[in-house]
Order: structure tokens, then sequence, then C-alpha cells
């Protein structure tokens, strides 16, 4: 940031006004989690964020524009980087696989967004169109990465043949599965069982994938 002659006062303005959006995100983003989208309101993601309604509206225009910039700001940029690894990639496919489920659960699983799968499974039948456009946005952009490694991996003879989008559904529900309970049911469930559950998922998948799964791939204990 750049003061250019500014007081300290005004250059402390000028990067809370800069920094208003992502604070915004970030105070929505928790309500949506602890309240609910539908009981969320714009009132309350301004007080959480700090501000005045009024101000709240200078940015976004309902709480569905909200949630997707949230998409826009924290997901996508995620997306992006990974089809480029995917398309620059030089190891095997198995490799890349493993590293594709780990970073799906590093950068989702493992953080606030973790709770998004659960707010739209919840919220689909209220909003029709924010569901749909999560699924296009997000869903299947995600699912169709995994689905093009494993269709490189079988046309290479690495993998074994099945249909490929199918397997990407089996290699995702999962993921997803263990992020909606995490935000449901995980305080009255006995969640011993789960420390191992994304390296046992991830060799349930490659010891089905693999034609040769003796093979040791980077990772592999």
């Amino acid at each position: 940031m750049i003061c250019n002659h500014k007081s300290k006062s005004g250059c402390r303005w000028k990067r809370r006004k800069d920094a208003r959006p992502e604070e915004i995100l970030d105070a929505a983003l928790q309500l949506f989690t602890e309240k609910g989208f539908s009981s969320t309101r714009m009132i309350d993601v301004a007080r959480a964020a700090g501000i005045s309604k009024g101000t709240l509206y200078l940015y976004f225009d309902n709480k569905e524009s909200i949630f997707r910039d949230v998409v826009k700001q924290r997901i996508t940029p995620q997306l992006d980087k990974v089809e480029s690894l995917v398309d620059h990639f030089e190891g095997s496919e198995a490799e890349l696989l493993r590293n594709l489920i780990n970073g799906w659960w590093m950068s989702i699983a493992c953080t606030p967004l973790s709770a998004i799968p659960k707010i739209i499974v919840s919220e689909s039948g209220n909003f029709p169109e924010l569901a749909e456009y999560f699924t296009q946005n997000v869903v299947i952009r995600s699912r169709n990465l995994f689905s093009k490694v494993i269709s490189r991996g079988m046309i290479s003879g690495e993998f074994k043949r099945y249909e490929a989008e199918t397997v990407a559904r089996l290699v995702v529900a999962p993921l997803v599965q263990a992020t909606i309970w995490m935000h449901s049911l995980k305080p009255y469930d006995d969640d011993s069982g789960t420390q191992n559950y994304l390296q046992l998922h991830t060799e349930f998948i490659l010891n089905n994938l693999l034609k040769n799964p003796a093979v040791k791939l980077p990772g592999d204990h």
C-alpha cells in the first residue's frame, strides 16, 4: 500500500476501506455457517463486519451476491491453480490424483470453506439459483478435474478401465460427506476413527484403480 503524503489516519482509513469486501466475506461465511443461509440477514452481516447496513449495500446487493463472491474470491482462484497443475504435471497420474485429493482436503475441509457443502445442501430447495450456480462453477468444475486425471491414467494404461466420471464421483463424494458431517453430526458422534480417513480413502481409490497397486507412490507408508 502507498500513502503518497497522506496522514497516518488517512492511510489507516484507506486500508480499512480496501479491506472491507474481504471482511464482509469473512463475516458472512461465519454467519452462514453458524446461523444458516436463510436465517442470516444483511444487517447481521453488516454488524459482524463492523459496518453500517448502508455501507454493506455499497458492496453487495443481497446475501446471494455475497455468497457468489465467496465462491469467486475464495474458491475460483484455487480451481484456476489446480487446472494449471493438472495441465502441466509431469509425474504419474496416480501421484497427481493423490495430490488432488490431499489438496482438496487441505484447501476446503481444513478451512472455513468446509461449511459451504452443508450450506448448499441444506438451502438448495430454498435458493435453487444459488445451488445451480455453485453446482456449475464449483461442483462440476472440480469433478471434471478428477475425471480428467482418471481418464488420462486409463488411456495411458496406468489405471484399470472404468467410466472416468463415475470414478470421479466416487473419489469426491466421501470428501464432501466428511465436510457435511463436520458441520452437522460431529458434535454428537465419536470421531476417534476419522484420523486416518483421508489416507485410507486415498489408498482404497488407488488400490482399485492401479493396474499395479504394489508400486509405491510419494506419500505411501
